[in-house]
């Protein structure tokens, strides 16, 4: 996800590794020694071919009258070496200027990972700037929490007529009483979530403008459920994009609404397979080795998981197959299919 995730820019560094001074040179113009030494053997043979026809005796039967099969073989004869010399030559040049690419390219991968690394340090010492739209969504739960928390005590009061004049007069609860559930929950309090909402929440906003994308994103987070998934689906688009994994760089095989269905109803092997349709290996490989080394990562992604199978499977049984090829397409279900893949979810 490009915003959310905050993608980087390529910095200036990496025109070192991309052909600058720290890289390999371009191939040298000029004879090689291979093309020397491939002159030199074609001027041999033809010396010793040349010899060979002017020091052999005239009686031997080569100068009696004109033989066109005998003229074609012996220039094949003379001729037919020096171009598998050439041939040879060439190969070899040819192999040579792809090692020379592919050290170049090395170098600049090189170059790549040791900018990317030093970034990545950097904002870890000294703490990268957020982007702006994950400063709204941070203030978006923020204010949640506080609507809640006011909310909660609006309702847990005993008294509100005797708690208004006399603030000072509200009855404290010891520790060791159990707290009375008088009051409505406030996920509760609110309409439900409809699906289109719960769609474009699970997207995420695609730029700090876009207005729809913000307020489904608001009617998401007063939901409990939906809140749950939404911020565990943040935290692992955020640790993906440590890697350069980015949700808006894959195209994964679209599954059929009825493949998602099948899912949601415990299905699991062939039959749901076509889901886990991402085919990026590099990013398969970054998850995989992410998944065995960092224990944080691990947990968020089997949290991830469960919490929108949860989803889902609530969300199959009123979802139109229209519903569901817009779910299929979110950012957060891209990651689901990449997670699902690389944890055998599908299997």
């Amino acid at each position: 996800m490009a915003d959310i995730q905050g993608k980087p820019e390529l910095p200036p560094a990496l025109q070192t590794g991309l052909g600058g001074q720290g890289t390999p040179s371009a191939p040298r113009e000029g004879l090689s020694p291979t093309e020397i030494i491939a002159g030199g053997l074609s001027v041999l043979w033809l010396v010793l071919a040349g010899g060979f026809f002017l020091l052999i005796p005239p009686g031997d039967g080569l100068g009696q009258g004109f033989d066109s099969l005998r003229f074609v073989m012996i220039i094949v004869a003379i001729f037919m070496p020096v171009a598998m010399i050439w041939v040879a030559a060439a190969a070899t040049k040819s192999a040579r200027v792809m090692r020379e690419e592919s050290r170049r390219l090395h170098a600049a991968i090189d170059a790549m990972r040791q900018t990317y690394l030093a970034d990545r340090q950097a904002r870890g010492a000294q703490g990268a700037a957020p982007s702006t739209v994950e400063r709204k969504l941070a203030e978006i739960a923020q204010a949640t929490r506080q609507t809640e928390s006011a909310l909660a005590t609006f309702t847990s009061s005993r008294d509100p007529r005797a708690a208004a004049p006399r603030p000072q007069a509200r009855a404290v609860v010891p520790d060791d009483q159990p707290t009375l559930a008088l009051g409505t929950p406030a996920d509760e309090i609110g309409p439900p979530l409809s699906r289109a909402d719960m769609i474009r929440a699970l997207n995420f906003p695609d730029t700090d403008k876009d207005e729809a994308g913000f307020a489904a994103l608001r009617r998401a987070l007063k939901d409990r459920t939906a809140r749950q998934l939404v911020q565990a689906s943040q935290d692992v688009l955020t640790l993906l994009s440590q890697d350069g994994i980015y949700m808006d760089d894959l195209r994964p095989d679209r599954a059929k609404p009825e493949i998602w269905r099948r899912f949601a109803k415990g299905e699991r092997g062939r039959a749901v397979a076509a889901l886990g349709g991402v085919r990026d290996r590099s990013c398969l490989a970054l998850t995989i080795g992410r998944m065995r080394e960092d224990t944080i990562f691990r947990d968020a992604a089997h949290h991830f998981l469960r919490l929108f199978d949860r989803m889902l499977i609530a969300f199959e049984p009123e979802a139109t197959d229209e519903d569901i090829a817009d779910l299929s397409e979110t950012r957060t279900a891209r990651a689901f299919m990449l997670l699902g893949r690389v944890t055998g979810a599908f299997d």
